[in-house]
């Protein structure tokens, strides 16, 4: 079993929340703040990196002082730009492409007073970074492409009791988590300039108020948090795993098995056929069973103490003709058939299927080239197993919605199974067609195995001593698991070998 899980990355909130309560960072604002003088800052803080988007924030940046000229001289960008592979050529270059354009706008709009760009290539301690956070008005994150982006949420962490306004890229996976940001396109200047606009214009009482649903989000999950998750699902998938090896039918459990199998005076085996009896084949029509198979199956009928029968979504013509012949019980369709002592005997009326779903699943069938659709007495089946990966994903769940509202009007079950979508009246299934069975015998030891969604229903119903094996994916549904169908022939021929009677046996 795998674990697959989205679980957003978070920070240290009460180490940034609490910072400016220190000393020392408390100082380095002062500091900064006379530095800089009373202009409003946007800060932005990035690592030297093509996809931080750090060249089009400066052409958005310069567009903001042409067109806004009332803002000149007001607002100052505070960029800090982290060294990273800058001894790689494309990094160097990238970093005197940043150089240049820094300079162009400060050449073009400085004065003695006032500085456009204050530009940073260099890292910042914690306490000098936490104490730019706290002062500034803007946080400006536009990366073009971001998993998370810690930085939008530091900002806002920071900012403690003070207004400020932050501008998030809506390609930072943040902005999922971040929406009472101003959420921008990193690669649309004008979008980013009018951004810049709106969060100097925008009320002290409105910023606040965005600034507390933000920080109570990112306060709740931390990196304490995304930690205690992830170890926590990462305890669960193993426990899992423990738990799902230890239903494997090896040594330990055969043996088991075995023993309530010598021990009892009444069996009923419950099989299902493909997947389980014999391999799955791209032509549905070429899985009949081998010779070897019938031989199996003959001699697990022989035993007087055995009703043996195989339980399958095929129609009653193909099982009778491949299986007819032996001693055993067959139900067809998910038991909408079954057959006793030679004759057929339906469990309902065979469907009369509807045009609209015909028309839906014949449609798929001319848009998907390798599928094939087949129409039984009690179902409709969209074979899809010779279909492209990927071109069958998308299909079936284009099928499934547009049996959604067709099938719950006409009370029929769309069940998706082994690489079919199948098309049923509600009232068949397996596990029906097991009831029918336990009802007609008194059985000390009940034995179903399969592979599919079919089989799992089948499981639930039977009582719960009942030996329920899964073959191939495990499954909450079985007590065993066979992990491959060729292991299945092997396990039911170990199962029959003949062993010596205890003299304690009663016979039926």
């Amino acid at each position: 079993m795998v674990d697959v899980d989205a679980i957003p990355m978070g920070i240290n909130y009460k180490l940034y929340y609490d910072a400016i309560l220190n000393p020392e960072i408390r100082e380095n604002a002062e500091d900064f703040k006379k530095s800089f003088g009373e202009n409003k800052l946007v800060i932005s803080v990035d690592r030297l990196d093509y996809s931080k988007g750090i060249l089009i924030r400066l052409q958005a940046f310069e567009c903001f002082l042409e067109h806004h000229s009332e803002y000149q001289e007001k607002v100052s960008l505070v960029m800090i730009v982290s060294p990273s592979r800058d001894k790689v050529e494309s990094y160097a270059d990238l970093k005197t492409d940043i150089d240049q354009a820094v300079g162009a706008i400060n050449g073009k709009y400085a004065t003695l007073e006032w500085v456009p760009v204050h530009y940073f290539y260099r890292s910042f301690s914690f306490e000098e970074v936490a104490a730019l956070y706290h002062i500034a008005d803007i946080a400006l994150v536009t990366p073009l492409r971001d998993g998370m982006n810690l930085v939008a949420k530091e900002f806002l962490a920071a900012k403690r009791d003070s207004p400020g306004v932050l501008i998030l890229s809506e390609m930072a996976g943040a902005s999922i988590e971040l929406s009472e940001a101003i959420i921008v396109n990193p690669t649309d200047i004008h979008e980013i300039e009018n951004a810049l606009v709106k969060a100097l214009e925008m009320p002290e009482k409105e910023q606040l108020e965005a600034l507390k649903d933000m920080q109570e989000i990112i306060s709740t999950q931390t990196v304490e948090q995304w930690a205690h998750d992830f170890i926590k699902e990462l305890k669960g998938v193993k426990l899992r795993n423990d738990e799902l090896q230890q239903k494997i039918v090896e040594k330990t459990n055969f043996i088991r098995i075995k023993e309530l199998y010598n021990n009892a005076r009444k069996r009923l085996i419950l099989l299902d056929y493909d997947g389980t009896l014999v391999p799955f084949r791209n032509d549905a029509r070429k899985a009949f069973p081998t010779p070897s198979l019938i031989t199996l199956l003959q001699k697990l009928a022989d035993d007087p103490r055995n009703y043996v029968v195989t339980s399958s979504g095929r129609d009653k013509a193909t099982l009778d003709t491949w299986l007819g012949g032996l001693p055993i019980g067959l139900a067809a369709e998910h038991g909408a058939f079954y057959k006793k002592k030679g004759e057929w005997h339906a469990n309902g009326e065979e469907m009369h299927w509807d045009e609209e779903i015909l028309r839906i699943m014949k449609h798929m069938v001319k848009k998907t080239p390798g599928s094939k659709l087949e129409i039984k007495k009690t179902a409709v089946v969209w074979h899809y197993r010779e279909v492209d990966v990927w071109l069958a994903e998308l299909r079936v769940n284009q099928l499934l919605n547009a049996l959604i509202a067709p099938c719950a009007r006409l009370n029929l079950t769309v069940m998706k199974g082994n690489k079919i979508i199948e098309v049923k009246a509600s009232g068949y299934s397996k596990g029906a067609e097991a009831i029918r069975l336990i009802g007609k015998g008194n059985y000390d030891f009940i034995m179903a195995i399969g592979d599919d969604t079919t089989d799992e229903e089948m499981f639930q119903t039977l009582p719960k001593e009942s030996i329920t094996i899964k073959v191939g994916k495990n499954t909450n549904a079985a007590m065993y698991n066979i992990p491959t169908q060729k292991q299945t022939i092997i396990f039911l021929s170990d199962l029959i070998k003949e062993e010596p009677v205890p003299e304690t046996r009663q016979h039926p």
